[in-house]
C-alpha cells in the first residue's frame, strides 16, 4: 500500500528550507561559529548599510515579527546592540565588535552560498531564485487566500 500523497506548496517550501537551513548549519559548525541561519536577513541588512529594524524588515521578504524575534535573539547572544533614536518611537541596531567580526567571516561563505545556489539552479535547470521571487510578488499583488476564495467559486459554478 502506498501511503504518500503528493506534497502540497507549503511542505515542498517548508522541505526545501529544512535542507538548505540544515546544511548552512553543519557549514557554521565547521567554521565555528555560534549563529543561526535565521541571522542572515538581519546581518546581510545590517552590512549595507540598514539601521533599524523597519530597515531591515524593508530590505527583506520577512515579517517585521520574524525581523524583532532575530534581532532579539541576536542581541541576547551579543551580536548586536540596540539604543533609542531621538524620537523615541524607534531604536536603532548596531553590530557590536563580536558582530563585526562574526560577519567579516560570514561574508566568504555568503559568496560561497549565491556559488552554490547558482550551481544548484544549472543542475536543475531552473533559475530557482528567480521563481520564488516571482511567485513571492504575485502572492503579494493577489493572496493565496483570496485565490483559493476565487477557485472555490470556479468549481461551484
Amino acid at each position: 500500500m502506498n501511503l504518500k500523497v503528493k506534497p502540497g506548496l507549503g511542505e515542498l517550501l517548508r522541505y526545501l528550507v529544512e535542507l538548505v537551513d540544515e546544511g548552512a548549519e553543519d557549514h557554521y559548525r565547521a567554521m565555528n561559529v555560534a549563529y543561526r541561519a535565521r541571522y542572515t536577513p538581519v546581518m546581510r541588512a545590517l552590512s549595507v548599510g540598514a539601521e533599524t529594524i523597519s530597515d531591515i524588515t524593508a530590505s527583506t521578504y520577512l515579517t517585521q515579527g520574524a525581523i524583532s524575534q532575530s534581532v532579539g535573539l541576536m542581541e541576547r547572544d551579543g551580536l548586536i546592540t540596540r539604543h533609542a533614536l531621538e524620537d523615541g518611537r524607534k531604536s536603532a541596531v548596531h553590530l557590536t565588535p563580536k558582530g563585526r567580526a562574526l560577519l567579516k567571516k560570514l561574508e566568504q561563505h555568503w559568496k560561497v552560498t549565491f556559488n552554490t545556489i547558482e550551481n544548484l539552479e544549472q543542475e536543475i535547470e531552473y533559475p530557482l531564485l528567480s521563481v520564488l521571487e516571482r511567485a513571492a510578488r504575485a502572492l503579494e499583488h493577489n493572496g493565496f487566500s483570496a485565490r483559493l476564495s476565487e477557485e472555490k467559486k470556479k468549481q461551484q459554478s
